[in-house]
């Protein structure tokens, strides 16, 4: 099976300081991928030069076949490359429903004149987003809500909004990032129900996060960042139980 993403001797330097120094990896499609690290591996701007968000000084970044190293991030989405950020982004002042709908707006088919003159095109890219938007969120639990400002929501909630966003627009890949950073326990397992669910519909994650336990559970895959560079990346036991892993990520020498 070919992979969905493939990143090759990505580099990034920052004043003389390799952020991501040679990373290279591959995702398969409808799977979920963890990657853990500690503070400075390299996490974050890994995922801001796949998605865009920052532009790699070397290396490849291959998505569905096609090269997509330093595209702008609204091409990288476009293509079906979707992310979350650390930090929840939301409308506090629309409805949730709003919210959705907002997010799906770059990517329909309708332009301003078919906003203006309210065409079929405009008519069926509002149908399609308020329908999508419904099933979302039913899906995150969040429907009771669905005419309700974000502000009344928790942190939790809000990150599963943020996820919802992302999902508008059927993407292929989603990129996680600290997706419960912040979240109580009993809202992280419905964050954990929720990929779930869409794992089974057949939607790929990677996922950045702190909390190990979070990722062994969901992840098939696991991935270990120290440096910039990749430390480790297997089956999550075999990776829990690395003696690199446990000196580098955790501070315990075997």
């Amino acid at each position: 099976m070919s992979a969905l993403l493939e990143v090759k001797g990505l580099r990034k330097a920052f004043s003389g300081v390799h952020a991501v120094d040679g990373l290279s990896f591959a995702i398969q499609p409808n799977t979920i991928t963890g990657i853990i690290g500690p503070n400075g591996s390299g996490k974050s701007t890994m995922i801001d030069c796949i998605s865009g968000f920052q532009a790699s000084d070397a290396g490849q970044v291959i998505f569905d076949g096609t090269d997509i190293t330093n595209r702008k991030a609204y091409q990288i989405a476009r293509a079906g490359l979707l992310r979350t950020f650390q930090t929840v982004q939301v409308y506090d002042d629309m409805s949730l429903r709003q919210n959705l709908i907002q997010a799906n707006q770059p990517f329909d088919d309708a332009n301003w004149l078919d906003d203006f003159f309210r065409t079929r095109k405009y008519r069926e890219a509002r149908d399609y987003a308020g329908e999508r938007a419904d099933g979302l969120l039913k899906l995150i639990g969040l429907t009771r809500y669905s005419d309700a400002p974000a502000a009344v929501l928790s942190y939790g909630q809000k990150k599963l909004l943020a996820l919802a966003a992302a999902l508008m627009p059927k993407p292929r890949m989603v990129v996680l990032d600290e997706p419960v950073a912040g979240v109580n326990p009993s809202r992280i397992r419905e964050v954990e129900e929720v990929i779930l669910q869409l794992h089974a519909q057949g939607e790929t994650f990677v996922i950045v996060e702190h909390n190990v336990d979070f990722i062994m559970r969901l992840s098939s895959r696991v991935l270990v960042l120290t440096g910039g560079q990749l430390l480790v990346e297997g089956e999550p036991k075999m990776v829990r139980n690395d003696p690199r892993v446990l000196e580098a990520y955790l501070g315990i020498r075997a």
